[in-house]
């Protein structure tokens, strides 16, 4: 009988690297990265986009009791198109996920910070 504790192989320390499938803003639909600059209450946060501006942005209900927005994470936002100034949060990403991100190459250096 073998007792490896579940694992498949006998080596435990033996991992392999997984291929882990991101979300990405979709350009057709406008949406675009961004960083969580301030949080303002309210479901509301202050985020700066890879186009270099200023958005205030709306933390929908769904997203709000599933994943808590912080300082500093990294987003994507849609911008609405009646106003500029204010976005969506779309989704976002976990620390791991912004770190992989920019490994990849696929942040915009405007908001690469990670």
């Amino acid at each position: 009988m073998n007792r490896n504790n579940g694992y498949r192989n006998s080596n435990k320390y033996e991992y392999e690297e997984e291929y882990v499938r991101l979300q990405l803003p979709k350009k057709h639909k406008k949406e675009m990265f961004a960083i969580a600059e301030r949080l303002m209450g309210g479901s509301r946060i202050n985020a700066i986009c890879e186009d270099g501006k200023s958005r205030m942005a709306r933390i929908p209900g769904k997203m709000k009791r599933k994943a808590r927005v912080r300082t500093g994470d990294l987003l994507i936002v849609k911008p609405w198109e009646i106003q500029d100034e204010k976005a969506d949060v779309v989704h976002r990403y976990t620390r791991t996920q912004a770190i992989t991100l920019s490994r990849r190459k696929l942040l915009p250096e405007e908001i690469d910070v990670f």
